[in-house]
């Protein structure tokens, strides 16, 4: 589970072995791994930053290249930004960035038959758009290079497993008994119910499951999942397998509210490693998406959901849900 998600010190048993929800530390890369990986995060980077310049100041850019800067190119410029950023969390958010570099050298002969349309009709700089013709070409190149290490490379085309995990710790009490709230969240199909983030949470046999989530910019990450323990009434964890798109681990615990016979404690921690590192991180956030906001929200609507069995979805509109029957 992710809130877009090892528990430190609670994922060592007292005789101080791990967890087996706990993945252990990547192995090193050798020199070409890290001279790809260096590659493709430069180009990560350098997309979202270019794509960023392109939405938000587009009359600028346009100028920059050489072009007119009238409502047509400004259309254009931010086209081109928004294809640059999908393409910059694209290849900062997967573990098979390889589609996301390809799509980037296809931008590039867009750009370059842009700017090629453009000197033939006569821009106003002619000498700016061939600079930025000749810039673009040398990116393309660059891009060119990446893609083909990638296909070719296995090293480059594993999970990249990046710098250590976030933390979310989140707690809710809800006026339910800890057994209705476990029997509710135990079929793992109900989450996306109340996480608005997921889009779907599949059974695919025994503790395996199949999650799909709402990443920014309106992408979405999948992974793998297995619950790795389970005590009923009490306490679930998981983690994500080997091919997840986020590597997270996590945990629910419900514990009842001492004096109070309906009231229980519910506890979530989860640990994740953010597609694309701490600037992954910084740019969920930038849209919206940063897990500690999700996470709180989650928890609230599985209260409302729990406690009076329907979402608020805006002021003068409820959505009933599977709670409602039994749990109003």
């Amino acid at each position: 589970m992710i809130s877009s998600h090892a528990f430190g010190s609670q994922l060592l048993r007292r005789d101080g072995k791990r967890k087996p929800h706990e993945w252990s530390a990547p192995a090193p890369y050798n020199s070409q791994a890290q001279l790809d990986r260096g590659m493709t995060t430069f180009l990560g980077c350098f997309s979202i930053g270019l794509g960023l310049a392109q939405m938000i100041a587009p009359r600028h850019v346009a100028r920059l290249v050489g072009l007119q800067e009238d409502d047509f190119h400004c259309k254009v410029m931010r086209a081109c930004g928004l294809r640059e950023l999908s393409c910059g969390v694209g290849i900062l958010a997967s573990s098979r960035p390889t589609r996301w570099v390809q799509a980037r050298v296809a931008g590039d002969a867009m750009d370059l038959a842009m700017l090629s349309g453009a000197a033939a009709m006569g821009a106003p700089n002619p000498e700016r758009v061939a600079a930025a013709s000749a810039a673009v070409l040398g990116v393309t190149a660059l891009d060119a290079y990446t893609s083909i290490r990638l296909s070719q490379t296995p090293d480059a085309r594993r999970q990249t497993r990046w710098s250590g995990p976030i933390g979310v710790r989140k707690a809710i009490t809800v006026n339910r008994s800890a057994d209705e709230l476990y029997q509710f969240w135990r079929p793992l199909e109900n989450l996306p119910r109340f996480m608005s983030h997921l889009e779907s949470v599949q059974n695919t046999g025994g503790n395996r499951s199949h999650w799909k989530a709402k990443a920014p910019a309106g992408m979405s990450v999948e992974w793998d999942a297995e619950i790795v323990e389970d005590q009923p009434h009490s306490l679930i964890a998981w983690r994500s397998l080997d091919g997840a798109d986020v590597c997270n681990t996590g945990s629910v615990r419900f514990v009842p509210v001492p004096g109070d016979n309906r009231g229980t404690e519910v506890r979530v921690v989860l640990h994740y490693h953010p597609p694309g590192g701490r600037l992954g991180a910084w740019f969920a956030t930038l849209f919206g998406e940063a897990p500690e906001q999700q996470l709180l929200e989650d928890l609230r609507l599985f209260k409302q959901v729990m406690e009076t069995g329907e979402v608020v979805l805006s002021d003068s509109s409820f959505s009933p849900t599977p709670a409602s029957r039994g749990q109003a």
